[in-house]
């Protein structure tokens, strides 16, 4: 019997166009783990929320250096600022990316208690208005077009929930994503929002300050260059708004717990492949860099 080296299967697909202020993409992901080692091990970046339904058992995960866990079934994931260490078993599992308005319009809770760290979605009610939509998947065929159909029609169900604040929300999520804005001033002037407003904002919508937002966007944006072409030097792929190279190795650091050379050293298997097909589909490599009025294209397979 010959050993498997494992493989990695990733399917984006866009929401519907009134779901698009609400929702990032839609992820399936099928693995078959190497059989003498039985995980895919990779770190995931800071990013937005999302609702991810497993089999039991697939996946462990550890966020900012903390001993590795079993990860819920059926969990949700606030928005980190903090790397995410996971490995995932052989299976298949689906994803709901989220936006921070999405955030406020589906999850009873502000994102700020659940910035970095994940939750089990079966018994905290925060998360309510997905379990029948777990329980679906869970029972369905195992199709994706059957199950991307499943994931649509609950979501489309929920739109008219109400939410606060959409025009602030939107705007804060726009500047975010507009390489220009590099200071909470700006942030502000770009949200017509006294600053002491915009910080309440941030933390409830966002789950962090608007200053680490700000920094946490800088290097998102450098290391989606990176993960797109990793025959890159760190000095092409850095951000232009950082000082110098001692300031991005300070800011890796602070969010993926480990210098920019430990990170390229490593193999990326799942990351990698997600960046590729979500930047063909979303037109960006990682959900933080998500803007809601880009559009996109059909889903993608990776």
């Amino acid at each position: 019997m010959g050993v498997s080296t494992g493989s990695i299967e990733i399917r984006f697909a866009l929401p519907s166009r009134e779901l698009q202020p609400f929702v990032t993409t839609y992820y399936c992901t099928t693995v078959e783990a190497p059989s003498l080692i039985g995980w895919q091990e990779d770190y995931l970046h800071p990013e937005w929320g999302n609702i991810r339904i497993l089999p039991e058992g697939m996946s462990q995960h550890s966020i900012a250096g903390a001993p590795m866990e079993q990860t819920p079934a059926f969990v949700a994931a606030g928005p980190t600022s903090r790397a995410t260490r996971f490995r995932m078993g052989s299976g298949r599992n689906w994803g709901i990316g989220l936006l921070p308005l999405g955030w406020a319009k589906f999850i009873d809770a502000p994102a700020g208690d659940y910035a970095d760290r994940v939750a089990d979605a079966d018994t905290d009610p925060a998360f309510a208005v997905f379990r029948p939509l777990a329980d679906e998947l869970r029972a369905s065929n195992g199709d994706f077009e059957d199950e991307l159909a499943i994931i649509e029609r609950h979501m489309a169900a929920l739109v008219e929930r109400p939410v606060n604040d959409v025009e602030s929300i939107t705007a804060l999520n726009a500047a975010l994503v507009d390489p220009d804005v590099t200071t909470v001033a700006d942030l502000a002037e770009a949200t017509g929002l006294k600053i002491r407003t915009l910080e309440r904002l941030s933390r409830r919508a966002f789950g962090f300050s608007p200053k680490l937002l700000i920094r946490r966007q800088r290097f998102l944006r450098s290391l989606a260059q990176f993960m797109l072409d990793p025959s890159l030097k760190w000095l092409t792929a850095m951000d232009y708004h950082y000082h110098d190279q001692a300031h991005f190795v300070r800011d890796f650091k602070r969010f993926m717990d480990m210098t920019p050379s430990a990170y390229a050293k490593q193999d990326h298997p799942l990351l990698a492949a997600a960046a590729k097909a979500r930047a063909a589909i979303a037109g960006e490599a990682v959900q933080g860099l998500h803007d809601p009025s880009a559009g996109g294209k059909p889903a993608i397979s990776a």
